[in-house]
């Protein structure tokens, strides 16, 4: 094969642009610390790059962000019951004090004023939130646990009620102590002693202390059965027995003031109607002492009283022993697939009531109009999904499959018991210093008249009366207190549970942090492997395709400048 001088500069040409571009290449490589800059350039390790920074990019989301923003939740919802628990404990150490039966009125009340600061503090640790969201909540973030000054003004513009469904077992039938002595404080016959007492029957025996039977709904200042709900429609109220019995009820045509039997049709779990005689009759009570004389003794208006009363003032609905026996005995909640349920309209809040979305199936109905202008009634149905064995659970993604569980739901630690309790505590000292008050105004008369006079005989014997329901009431403070003891080391039983499984979710965080940690190290190294260079290599390598390069430019020179003319 001839070789032209044309050959021999166009194979010199090719070679130096393949030094060029070899040289171009290690120079990318050099600038970029990359082994390619199109995929073409290695298909293999383009592939398995696109595939490890996918892996990065994954392992990034899980453990700098979703497993620190759980960690945050966590942290924040452990401090919040951290305060909790400190503020049960707080009200735990009062109790003991608080029982101590030498303690006055006046002293119990400085003690009580105490336990409700706490009380409201236990409340207002409810609605901590994090980054916006409050963290007891549920899926309903935006919601605070328990209403606000926000919510109160709000509601002053636009009225809000709520139609509760509430359920009870049998452990939530309570037993108070009635301490009734209405005979010593009658004073329309003085001197002369009222009916029933006499020397034989002195005041003292007429005092009698009686255990009435009760459910104490969630929230106090319902709505009477005697009004109209906001729509302007009469009041109702449903519940349902232990053996599916389902009463409802509403006020008479003309209720009487104050106290009033209310009007009532029932049906049988399979729908039949209940004949009258058989429904249990139902009486509301203005008055939360006369609805406990009233079950205790047995009799209303003058006629036999054996059914419930409820008091909407006080949130209860109070029964005795001998409805207790034939209705609701362990055996007809044994036997119950419902239970005891009440459905119930309340329309009166106040700042630190609990929101009833976050815990039962209820109905709102907020009044979306201006004050003054004509009623627009929204109604919203709120489900906690609870009873179809949902919870309202928020899960992160902290890993390939791996969830964990970051919120505590408000219903496992904030019981509204604990308000309750201090509304029980209320009416016990409101008896107490009712009775300390009635006891010196007998003790003042009494000096008004001679020892030997019949008024001073009749009012020595009121005061025995009074000493002795001083006696069972003081009593029945100390037994609440007692008892209270217990009901607190549940409270915060309850509460180490939900701190427990909350710093158990947070150490199962912490090991998958580490072990993300250790994968993104790991994921980050395979990519340098895979796609990045060794600088040192890359450096002799470009020299030496610099090298070759200038050598190739000279050697090529040397070969253009001769050629077959310079010999004819």
């Amino acid at each position: 094969m001839r070789m032209t001088n044309k050959i021999m500069r166009n194979n010199s040409a090719y070679n130096i642009n393949q030094n060029k571009i070899l040289t171009d290449k290690l120079t990318n490589q050099m600038t970029t610390q990359s082994k390619i800059v199109r995929p073409s350039d290695d298909p293999v390790v383009a592939i398995r790059a696109l595939r490890l920074r996918s892996n990065v990019t994954t392992v990034t989301q899980y453990n700098d962000r979703n497993a620190k923003d759980a960690d945050q939740w966590l942290t924040v919802t452990a401090d919040a019951m951290k305060t909790v628990y400190d503020v049960l404990d707080g009200l735990y150490k009062q109790c003991p004090t608080s029982a101590n039966k030498y303690e006055t009125a006046d002293d119990l009340r400085i003690l009580l004023s105490q336990m409700k600061q706490l009380t409201g503090q236990f409340y207002s640790s409810a609605n901590v939130d994090y980054a916006g969201r409050f963290v007891f909540s549920g899926y309903r973030t935006d919601l605070p646990v328990t209403f606000t000054e926000e919510d109160m003004k709000d509601m002053k513009d636009h009225p809000v009620s709520f139609n509760i469904n509430e359920s009870f077992g049998f452990n939530d039938i309570s037993r108070i102590s009635y301490t009734g002595y209405d005979t010593v404080e009658d004073m329309t016959t003085f001197p002369v002693a009222p009916a029933g007492v006499t020397n034989q029957n002195s005041y003292e025996q007429t005092v009698q202390n009686s255990t009435v039977y009760r459910f104490r709904l969630s929230y106090n200042s319902l709505d009477s059965l005697g009004t109209n709900d906001m729509e302007g429609n009469a009041q109702e109220m449903t519940f349902t027995m232990p053996d599916g019995t389902r009463v409802t009820a509403k006020a008479p045509a003309v209720p009487s003031a104050g106290n009033f039997v209310l009007s009532t049709t029932a049906v049988d779990a399979q729908g039949n109607p209940v004949a009258a005689a058989q429904i249990p009759q139902i009486v509301e009570f203005a008055d939360q002492e006369e609805a406990y004389k009233a079950v205790a003794e047995g009799t209303f208006n003058g006629q036999p009283f054996t059914g419930i009363a409820y008091i909407p003032t006080s949130g209860e609905m109070v029964f005795s022993k001998d409805f207790y026996d034939k209705n609701l005995n362990e055996a007809a909640f044994n036997a119950s697939t419902t239970g005891f349920r009440v459905n119930y309209n309340k329309s009166t809040w106040k700042n630190g009531d609990i929101n009833p979305v976050h815990y039962f199936n209820c109905i709102e109905t907020k009044n979306m109009a201006d004050p003054t202008a004509t009623p627009d009634m929204r109604k919203t149905a709120y489900n906690t999904q609870r009873e179809q064995g949902r919870d309202q659970d928020i899960y992160y993604d902290v890993g390939y499959n791996q969830q964990i569980q970051v919120n505590t739901r408000a219903d496992e630690i904030f019981t509204h018991d604990v308000q309750r309790d201090m509304d029980d505590f209320e009416h016990y000292l409101n008896q107490f210093e009712a009775i300390e008050t009635l006891e010196k105004n007998l003790e003042t008369k009494q000096k008004d008249y001679p020892e030997d006079s019949r008024e001073y005989k009749d009012l020595a014997l009121r005061l025995e009366g009074v000493k002795k329901a001083k006696t069972y009431i003081r009593d029945n403070i100390h037994t609440k207190f007692e008892n209270q003891i217990t009901k607190y080391q549940q409270y915060m039983a309850d509460t180490n549970v939900a701190i427990t499984d909350n710093a158990t979710r947070g150490s199962r965080l912490e090991l998958i942090s580490n072990r993300l940690t250790n994968q993104k190290a790991t994921f980050k190294e395979l990519q340098q492997d895979n796609e990045g260079i060794d600088i040192t290599e890359v450096a002799v390598e470009l020299t030496a395709s610099e090298l070759t390069y200038n050598a190739a430019l000279m050697a090529a020179g040397k070969i253009m400048q001769t050629n077959l003319m310079n010999y004819i």
